[in-house]
């Protein structure tokens, strides 16, 4: 009998517990059927707690390779996104440079070339045009041991040090990964997209970079003969000029509200500061031109094209003490960091 009754009351006090775990399973289940599932705030709370690695992957960590046609020679090159970013960042700043602006630029390297994969049109399937052979864009494996010799081994271990830190991790504006796009120095303040492409970004906007008037080459002074100068506008831009009235060819310019060129008059006709540009191989859009005893003088404060992060200005920022994410923050406001 005694035993009886302690065989009895143990079946009671496991049921006694068995019963509520249950309950709360069961009506757990009902919510999720009702669609009462937690909210995502109380989601993303819980998940923080636990392994990154237990986190549903967002579209950007999924891609795991970046394809580029290789200017040079016109073949498609497929690259693990690792390698891609380790050449990238390689190809656009001193391996010197300090910790938080080499991660600052594996970002923006890593969601700008999501932002061209989601535009491509190109039949061969590449993303963006690079050529490692004039180290422009990323260098490959092949070309970092040319580059730095003797100095690969270390490098790369810095480099695929801060690369693994910062992998996962994209710039997005609102849904999509962001078209951050980067250059060496602005004029003290970086350009508008639309300024330069013509189409408005509301994260590629005119931000302060005045850091980079201290930088290395930050004025340069280009030359052409009345000649030499005559020759390239005909070629390039199909203007007839007359050496006879030099000191006409060039009006008074029209600049953007950063200071760049806007346009131009050139022999009679008006020409964007970003045509210009190109056409003569200036290192900015913002400069000034002088003629004297036949020849012109274009001065260029700056390199690049202005839109996005400066690279000068990162580097500047990191040594001030600030980090990728404010560097970031900084060169491309309104986006949000993700991974």
């Amino acid at each position: 009998m005694k035993r009886s009754f302690l065989l009895l009351c143990t079946v009671l006090l496991v049921l006694g517990c068995a019963l509520p775990c249950a309950a709360y399973r069961l009506a757990c289940m009902a919510l999720v059927v009702q669609g009462a599932a937690p909210s995502a705030a109380e989601a993303t709370s819980a998940a923080s707690e636990e392994s990154s690695a237990q986190e549903a992957p967002s579209p950007a960590d999924t891609t795991d390779t970046v394809c580029f046609t290789d200017q040079s020679t016109g073949q498609t090159v497929t690259l693990p996104l690792r390698e891609y970013l380790i050449g990238a960042v390689a190809a656009e700043m001193p391996v010197s440079w300090p910790d938080e602006a080499l991660k600052a630029q594996a970002v923006a390297a890593h969601s700008y070339a999501l932002y061209r994969r989601d535009r491509s049109t190109e039949e061969n399937g590449a993303w963006f045009t690079a050529d490692p052979a004039r180290r422009q864009g990323c260098l490959t494996d092949a070309v970092l041991h040319s580059y730095w010799g003797t100095a690969y081994a270390a490098n790369y271990a810095r480099l695929s040090a801060l690369v693994d830190a910062v992998q996962t991790q994209v710039l997005y504006y609102e849904d999509a990964p962001a078209g951050t796009s980067y250059f060496a120095m602005s004029n003290g303040r970086t350009e508008a997209s639309e300024e330069v492409w013509g189409t408005a970004l509301p994260y590629l906007v005119p931000v302060d970079s005045s850091t980079d008037t201290a930088a290395e080459n930050y004025e340069y002074t280009l030359n052409l003969s009345a000649a030499q100068l005559q020759q390239l506008l005909a070629e390039r831009l199909g203007i007839a000029a007359d050496l006879s009235q030099q000191a006409q060819w060039f009006g008074t310019p029209v600049l953007t509200p950063s200071g760049y060129v806007e346009n131009l008059p050139v022999c009679g006709q008006t020409v964007q500061g970003t045509t210009l540009r190109k056409a003569l191989g200036l290192r900015s859009a913002c400069f000034t031109v002088v003629c004297q005893s036949g020849t012109f003088s274009f001065t260029t404060r700056g390199y690049g094209h202005g839109v996005g992060m400066s690279q000068w200005g990162a580097k500047a920022l990191a040594e001030q003490g600030a980090d990728y994410r404010a560097i970031l923050a900084h060169y491309y406001p309104g986006t949000e960091l993700r991974g």
